[in-house]
Formats: C-alpha cells, sequence, structure tokens
C-alpha cells in the first residue's frame, strides 16, 4: 500500500561567474548606482570637481572626485534619499536632490554656472526593463493580506497565474508546487523567477515564490522598496530565466520612526455561496508595530518589524452520504445484507440533512467548519558604518505559520504548517573612489509540513482497530457514488519539506571615468530533506454502494551594456544513494545511485547586450533595446517528487477484482504480490542545455514631472525546457483505415513496458516562444494618489 521515502538532495554547489564592461557604475543586486558627467556654461566638461553624496535618512556622506573628463561614478549607494552637492573653484556650488533605487544605475548631470545654481537633470542608465515599488506603494495599497510581492503585477508584462489550487485548503496539494503567490514574468513559468530580499534568494524548495500557509509573503512595512525586473537583466542577476524581484529591507536612521497598526477584513460584504444556508463567518485580523532608530548618531542603527495574522473562515462543505434506507441495505437495485465487516464503517459517514438524491441511495449533508489559522512575521535589521570607506548590514527574518480545518467528512482536523527563515550579512568596502568590493553572506531555510492530522473529530477516527493495517487507524474508503471517507488520522499523504540554502557573493567593480569594470562570483550549496507518504494507512475503492456497503558607453547620451555570466550547477545527488531512474525506457531494471544524469551545465556562459539612447540629451526620452541568454538550472525542484515515487524504493499497491473477504486486512498481502505495482521514472539522461532567450524593444517618456508613459516590446523562445508527461507507459491508440486515432481492443489492449503500472517521463520537449506588447504608464497628481495604466496584448 505505501513506502515511506526519506529523500535527501543535495547540491554541493552552484557556481556563477559574471563580467561586465559599463559606462557607468556598477550596481549591486541590493544596492544602488549614481553617476554623471560636470560641465561648464560652454558645455565643456569640468575636471577635478568634488562631488559630496549625502544620506538624508543616516546623514553618511560619499566624497568623490570627477575625473579629467568631468565624469563621476559612486557604485555602492543604499536606497534612498540622496543629497548631491558639486563644488568647483570659480563656480558657485550646485546641489541637488534625487532618489536612488535598488539595483538601478540613476544618472545626475551638473551644469555648474558663475551666477545661478542650475540643479542637473536625471535620467535612467539601463536597457533592462521593469520598475521600482517604492515603500509608500507597498504600504498604503489595498494589497489583500498585505503580501508586497503582490505588488509586482503593477509592472507591464508581469501577471497573476490565477490557475493554482488554493493555498489556505489543507487538502489541495498546493504545498508541493510551494505556497507564495505565483507569477509569471513576460511568459516565463512561475518557477523560472528570482526573489531577493537583500541580495540573497529566498525561493524555497519548490523555487517558486517567498509565502506561508495562507498563500502570503508579510512584512510589507519592513520593505523599504523592490524592483521587478521583466528582461534582458544584466549579468549581474542570474540563477533565473524569468523575472527578478529584488526587495530591500528598511534601515533605521538618525531619526526615531515607528508604526503601529491593525487592520481587519471580516465577513460583513461577504455573498453568501449557492450551497450555503447562512453566510459563513470570515474575520481576519492583522496587527503589528514597527520602529527605527539610532544606536550611535551617523554610525550605527537598527530596524525592527512584527507582524501578525489570526483568521478563521468557514468553509461550507457539501458531501454526498449514504441515505438511511441504504445504511441497513435497503438499495434501490434491490435489498441487500450489509457486511458485519463493513458495519463498523458506516459510522464514518454522517446521516444526511438535506435532500434524499434520487434514486434513493444517497443523501446530501451539509456542514460548516471553521479553518483556523496563526502566523507570525519578525524582521530585524543592523547597520553599521565603520568608517568612510567601511559599512556592514545584517537581517533576520521569522516567519511561522499554522492552519487547521475539518476534513471533507467531519472526521478529524487536518493541518499545514510552514516556517522561513532568512538571515543575510553584506559588507562594502571601498578603495578610494575608484574600486569598490562587496561581499554577501546569506542562510535561506524553509520548512514545509503537508498532511498533519493533529486530532480526530469522530472518536472513530483515532480507533486502531479499524486500520487496514496493523497499528494504523482506518485507511481511506473511495464509492463511487460517495463522497470518499479521507481516512483516520494519520491517513493523509504527508509530504515534509526542509529546503537549506547557504549562498554566498562577492562583486569586484572598478570605475575609470565613464567606464566601470565588473566582476563577481557566488556560490550556493543546497540541501533538501524530503519525506513522503503516499496513503499511509491505504485505499480501498469500490465500483458501486453494493460492492460498498545582466556598459559602456561611447556617448554621453548612449549606453551599451556588455556583459557575459557563466553558471553552472552539480547534478542533484542523494546522500543514501536512493536514487532511481531509467536510462532508456525499455530496460528491464532501473539505474540505481549517482550520477542522476548528465551535467549539461559545464558550457553555461550567458552572453548579454544591451543599449539604452537619450536622444535629446535630457532625461526625458529613452530608448532602450536588448538580448540575452538566461540558463534553466537542473536545481532540485525540478525532481523532487518524481525521486521520491520511483521504484525500487516507492511501491504503489493497485490491486483489482479482489476477493470478498479482503477487506479490511488481507489486501495489503494482495499488493504487495502484485508485479504490475512498480512506477518507474524515466530523466533523459544526456540532457541538453536548457535555456531562454529574451529580447526587448521599448521607448519610455517623462511626459511631465509626475507622469511616464512607456511602449515597447517583449520576447522570448525557450529551448529544451523541461517537460514532464505523467505516465508514458499507456496503451498506444490504433490507426483506423479512416485515419483516425481509436482506443486498442482486443489483446491489443496491452501497455507497452508490461511490468510497469505507471511510467513518469522528464524529458527536453518544450520549446514555448512568447511575444507581448506593452503599454504602462503611471501619474502620481499628489502625495497621496497614485495612478497606473498597464495594457499587454
Amino acid at each position: 500500500m505505501f513506502r515511506e521515502v526519506c529523500r535527501r538532495l543535495n547540491l554541493p554547489f552552484a557556481l556563477a561567474v559574471g563580467a561586465l564592461l559599463l559606462s557607468s557604475p556598477w550596481t549591486g543586486a541590493q544596492v544602488a548606482g549614481l553617476h554623471g558627467t560636470i560641465t561648464g556654461p560652454s558645455g565643456a566638461p569640468v575636471p577635478n570637481a568634488r562631488i559630496s553624496i549625502k544620506n538624508l535618512d543616516t546623514n553618511n556622506t560619499t566624497a568623490i572626485t570627477a575625473d579629467v573628463r568631468g565624469s563621476y561614478s559612486s557604485s555602492d549607494l543604499p536606497p534612498g534619499n540622496y543629497s548631491v552637492t558639486v563644488s568647483m573653484t570659480g563656480f558657485l556650488d550646485v546641489t541637488a536632490s534625487i532618489a536612488v533605487t535598488v539595483g538601478k544605475q540613476s544618472v545626475l548631470n551638473f551644469t555648474l554656472q558663475s551666477a545661478n545654481n542650475q540643479p542637473g537633470h536625471k535620467t535612467p542608465a539601463t536597457s533592462s526593463m521593469g520598475g521600482v515599488v517604492s515603500s509608500e506603494t507597498v504600504r498604503d495599497m489595498p494589497v489583500n493580506g498585505r503580501d508586497w510581492t503582490q505588488a509586482a503585477t503593477l509592472q507591464a508584462g508581469v501577471s497573476s497565474v490565477r490557475t493554482q489550487p488554493d493555498a489556505t485548503n489543507t487538502s489541495s496539494g498546493r504545498g508541493q508546487r510551494g505556497f507564495g503567490a505565483q507569477i509569471s514574468v513576460s511568459g516565463g513559468r512561475p518557477q523560472q523567477n528570482n526573489y531577493l530580499l537583500d541580495g540573497i534568494t529566498i525561493n524555497d524548495y519548490a523555487n517558486a515564490a517567498p509565502g506561508s500557509v495562507l498563500g502570503l509573503d508579510l512584512g510589507a512595512d519592513a520593505v523599504e522598496e523592490f524592483s521587478v525586473v521583466t528582461s534582458n537583466y544584466p549579468a549581474t542577476y542570474g540563477r533565473s530565466s524569468g523575472g527578478v524581484i529584488n526587495a530591500v529591507t528598511r534601515s533605521g536612521s538618525n531619526a526615531f520612526h515607528g508604526t503601529v497598526y491593525e487592520f481587519l477584513r471580516n465577513s460583513a460584504l461577504d455573498a453568501r455561496n449557492f450551497f450555503d444556508v447562512t453566510k459563513p463567518p470570515f474575520r481576519r485580523n492583522q496587527f503589528g508595530a514597527s520602529a527605527g532608530a539610532p544606536i550611535q548618531k551617523d554610525r550605527a542603527f537598527f530596524f525592527a518589524n512584527y507582524e501578525g495574522l489570526r483568521q478563521s473562515l468557514g468553509t461550507t462543505q457539501v458531501d454526498t452520504v449514504l441515505s438511511p434506507a441504504a445504511r441497513s441495505g435497503q438499495l434501490s437495485s434491490g435489498n441487500v445484507t450489509v457486511d458485519s465487516q463493513v458495519a463498523p464503517y458506516l459510522a464514518f459517514y454522517p446521516l444526511p440533512n438535506g435532500r434524499i438524491l434520487p434514486p434513493g441511495d444517497t443523501g446530501i449533508f451539509t456542514f460548516s467548519g471553521q479553518q483556523v489559522t496563526r502566523e507570525d512575521y519578525f524582521t530585524t535589521r543592523l547597520d553599521r558604518k565603520f568608517s568612510e570607506h567601511d559599512t556592514l548590514s545584517g537581517t533576520y527574518v521569522f516567519d511561522t505559520a499554522k492552519t487547521i480545518q475539518p476534513d471533507k467528512l467531519d472526521t478529524k482536523l487536518t493541518g499545514v504548517q510552514s516556517r522561513r527563515q532568512l538571515f543575510t550579512l553584506l559588507e562594502n568596502h571601498t578603495f578610494g573612489s575608484q574600486l569598490v568590493n562587496s561581499f554577501r553572506l546569506g542562510f535561506n531555510r524553509v520548512v514545509a509540513l503537508l498532511g498533519q492530522t493533529p486530532g480526530a473529530i469522530n472518536p472513530l477516527a483515532a480507533d486502531v482497530s479499524l486500520g487496514f493495517l496493523p497499528g494504523h487507524t482506518a485507511g481511506g474508503i473511495s464509492v463511487l457514488e460517495l463522497t470518499d471517507f479521507p481516512g483516520g488520522l494519520g491517513a493523509n499523504s504527508v509530504f515534509n519539506f526542509h529546503w537549506n540554502s547557504i549562498q554566498a557573493y562577492d562583486d569586484i567593480a572598478l570605475n575609470r571615468g565613464n567606464h566601470s569594470l565588473r566582476f563577481g562570483l557566488s556560490l550556493e550549496r543546497i540541501r533538501n530533506n524530503t519525506l513522503a507518504e503516499s496513503n499511509p494507512n491505504g485505499v480501498f475503492t469500490f465500483q458501486s454502494i453494493s460492492d460498498f456497503l545582466t556598459d559602456f558607453r561611447w556617448y554621453r547620451n548612449f549606453t551599451v551594456n556588455l556583459g557575459i555570466r557563466y553558471e553552472m550547477a552539480t547534478v542533484p545527488s542523494d546522500a543514501h544513494g536512493r536514487l532511481a531512474t531509467m536510462r532508456r525506457m525499455t530496460d528491464p531494471l532501473p539505474h540505481l545511485g549517482d550520477p542522476y544524469f548528465s551535467n549539461p551545465t559545464l558550457r553555461n556562459f550567458e552572453p548579454r547586450l544591451g543599449l539604452a539612447w537619450d536622444p535629446l540629451g535630457n532625461g526625458k526620452v529613452a530608448i532602450r533595446s536588448g538580448f540575452g541568454m538566461f540558463d534553466v538550472l537542473p536545481l532540485p525542484y525540478e525532481f523532487e517528487l518524481l525521486s521520491l515515487f520511483a521504484a525500487p524504493f516507492f511501491q504503489l499497491g493497485t490491486p483489482t477484482n479482489l476477493p470478498a473477504d479482503s477487506f479490511p486486512l488481507t489486501a495489503v498481502s494482495l499488493a504487495s504480490a502484485d508485479p504490475r505495482t512498480l512506477r518507474n521514472v524515466y530523466v533523459q539522461p544526456d540532457p541538453s542545455r536548457n535555456y531562454v532567450m529574451q529580447w526587448n524593444l521599448n521607448v519610455e517618456l517623462d511626459a511631465t514631472k509626475n507622469s511616464t508613459a512607456l511602449i515597447g516590446y517583449v520576447g522570448s523562445r525557450g529551448v529544451h525546457q523541461p517537460f514532464r508527461v505523467d505516465d508514458g507507459n499507456i496503451v498506444l491508440p490504433q490507426l483506423t483505415p479512416a485515419g483516425y486515432l481509436w482506443p486498442a481492443s482486443g489483446g491489443q489492449k496491452l501497455n507497452p513496458i508490461p511490468p510497469l503500472d505507471h511510467h513518469a517521463v522528464f524529458d527536453e520537449l518544450g520549446n514555448p516562444v512568447s511575444g507581448a506588447g506593452l503599454i504602462n504608464s503611471t501619474q502620481t497628481p499628489s502625495r497621496q494618489v497614485q495612478l497606473g495604466l498597464k495594457l499587454i496584448w
């Protein structure tokens, strides 16, 4: 009936090296960049001007000097609001304000005058497509559950995937593919996105978005801002062939600031479901507090945030159960004698409390259960400035959540639990004003426990005397006309994921006037421990009731981003050698142990090219275009469930036409003896390189002081994308003389691989092509109002 499989997949390391030649300063994934040109009244460059860049929140000041061509650059600025002052003998000082955003290169040019201050004009210097969501938008938008990742859909080319099972339903199986909100970026798969927090990847065991059992990622008050890079991102970014969602946590400042809040949502405006007799109650309380303050003025700061969520949701369940007459053997097709072995199990089916269904053997049972959820989220960040050349920051995130609700027959409680922990450490060191080194260290741990059964509602659900296996409670019972009985305590399929990712990054940038050369190295070690139990108490199926009873600049206004990234990953391995796969579909026995497949990533060089042109030279119009290759790495999430359910370490018994006396105890031996219960997996043994090509062209217009508009085209093509066939061992159909495919008949009703019952296939059959036109417009008429328009076709 079941075999317990404990799988530990080790990815010894994933290695990525990127090199870029740029005209503008280097911008790391978690910091911001600022550069520009200083000219005099005649337009000639002003060399050796002094530039002071001051963070208005922390008073940290960066002092640099322009080169002989009047160019300056700074590459390691935390996102925030800055005051930039330019000084030069013979000219008046000029000061301008600018907000720099995470992962972006901003341009601020100055024209020095002898009489009047002329603040510079600003323009973005990146060929990547995407946008930035500010802290005000994250906190103030009425997003359901205050999940900050949902605000990513404000950007053109980003859409929610609405075909996923409900994360809040404990029996939906959603947790197997990750709990977080799933989005598609420029037509890519949800698992091809990379989520970053303070420069550390926070994807989960399914390579999905971060989230709890409610499908939410809390902590909106702890997010300073985040950017969404939708196409043609530079070699700085890797581990993704979709989009990059890059968030930065809030830090403290010289002023004490804090918030206390509570949000209430209830059923007052809800509509009654068709099946509800009365409107089910619903109440969600989200509350919390955040605070930031200096520890040492201008030197050390802290920020902390707590958010709690308590939810009680009424769920209406409509079941089909036995009618009173059928429970006594009085069926419409004729009377039967209720078997004494079956009689005790009838108590798992409640009596109908609704109408009796024709022809009288079944009835409707409706009940309203309570789904109760508790979640606690905590974030803290510390920042320390040791000198003008060294800064250190660290972040810790803790999120735990659990939800409990009755099963579909109100027999027992079912539960799902999640816990996430994240630690990040960032050290920036500047060598003069030309060389910058940034080192990041991170640890991401995600635990998800699916299929818990914390308690019995019907006392019989805890009775081991009704088990199909010794020491177990009752297993599942499936009868064609009735709602399935899910079994007693411990009968649910269990999937426990323990995901650990250790990450290290080091980025070096060398600035030389208009040009910048940067190199980077990233390492990631993944350790994934997974436990799976499929129907551990067994399931009996009856046919009827009766049977049951990632720049180089040529000109100031023209930027070319050139980059190449090398990104490889080792092949997943199991610590105990329990990986099994068929080398050929027709092999009589599976291949056991390592290697799972040959490594296709050893030549993963990813070229990236981007163009950005400011035709007017005033930052009002930007024309961008780009092309890049992005590899899809064979990380453990692609093979997780495949590797668990493979013979000889997994066996699923489904014997049919059992003798009359096999219920409830003797069916186990019959299932174990059936050779057709082997379930094998075929993974392409010599896979090709799996990658996505992206290209884009867009025009952005800074129409007015408070409004922007963008129109563009984004395209992509996947090559050798992984594709899974649930069962490659099916009976082949016949080709009729008329040219139609028709189900096989007679002696042709045989599986191509007779000894096997099921043969899952994982191959490189996917070659998707995507193209979309985009129109995106934003307007901010006031500090309190933000308007946005997004069109995709």
